[in-house]
C-alpha cells in the first residue's frame, strides 16, 4: 500500500519499520532541542511530516512498549487516530506516567504508527437488542 507523506521539516525522520514483521512504524521526535517531561506532564511531540491516507484507512498512534516499560512514557490519549482527511502535522501526545523526569531527545523514537482499515457504521435505532448469556453484565463481569 502506498501512503503519500510530506516532510514538513529538514529535521523530520520519516516513519520506519524496524523489522520485516513489524506491524507498526516508529515515529521520531522532530525537535531542535531536548524536551523534558516531568512526572504527570504531557506534551505534543511533533513528527515533522503530514500524511494523505486513502479513504477507509486511519493511522493509529501507539506508545512504544520499551518507553512505557522502562520509563512510564505513554500516550495521553491511549491510542491516537489520524483520520484519512487530516492533512496537518503528525505528532505524539506523550505523557510521563513515571516517577522521574524524562528527556525526549531530537530524533528519538517516541511512538509507533499502524495503518489500518476501518468502516463507518450506519446506526440503526431499535427498540430491543438480542439477548446473550452475558446480557447487561458490566465491566469485569466475565471474570478477571
Amino acid at each position: 500500500m502506498n501512503v503519500a507523506i510530506k516532510r514538513l521539516s529538514d529535521l523530520a525522520i520519516l516513519p520506519s519499520y524496524q523489522t520485516e514483521g513489524s506491524a507498526a512504524a516508529d515515529i521520531s521526535a522532530c525537535i531542535n532541542e531536548p524536551v523534558t517531561l516531568l512526572p504527570g506532564e504531557r506534551r505534543v511531540i511533533p513528527a515533522g511530516f503530514a500524511l494523505m491516507l486513502p479513504p477507509g484507512y486511519e493511522a493509529q498512534m501507539r506508545a512504544r512498549s520499551g518507553l512505557s516499560a522502562k520509563y512510564g512514557i505513554g500516550l495521553a490519549n491511549g491510542v491516537g487516530t489520524i483520520d484519512s482527511d487530516y492533512r496537518g502535522e503528525v505528532g505524539a501526545i506523550l505523557i510521563n506516567f513515571g516517577q522521574e523526569p524524562f528527556v525526549v531527545e531530537p530524533g528519538m523514537r517516541v511512538a509507533q504508527m499502524v495503518i489500518t482499515r476501518y468502516e463507518q457504521a450506519t446506526w440503526q435505532e431499535v427498540d430491543q437488542l438480542d439477548t446473550t448469556v452475558r446480557g447487561e453484565g458490566g465491566y469485569g463481569s466475565t471474570g478477571h
